[in-house]
């Protein structure tokens, strides 16, 4: 599990653009980091993800996009859930 995790992020990280990266559990467990991200921002990612989705439960696992001035961070469920950090422009 552990060398698949890693060959996840890993190619999450050679996306020009993408700085950081965090893979969670459903219970907020941070399972990998790479770049520009904190293993502390796992649970939140997770709670952001399970309450969008709550907003329309018929619907599919929602993309989140949280923005600020330079930075953009993506957050998806897909059985795990993951942020990328990117940087605004690149």
């Amino acid at each position: 599990m552990e060398q698949q995790v890693d060959n996840i992020l890993d190619k999450v990280m050679d996306v020009p653009g993408n700085i950081g990266c965090v893979l969670a559990n459903s219970q907020g467990l941070c399972l990998g980091v790479k770049g520009n991200a904190s293993e502390q921002s796992a649970g939140i990612i997770v709670a952001i993800s399970d309450l969008a989705s709550k907003l329309d439960p018929s619907s599919s696992a929602p993309v989140i996009s949280l923005e600020s001035n330079d930075k953009i961070c993506m957050i998806h469920k897909q059985g795990i859930t993951g942020a990328i950090y990117k940087q605004k422009g690149a």
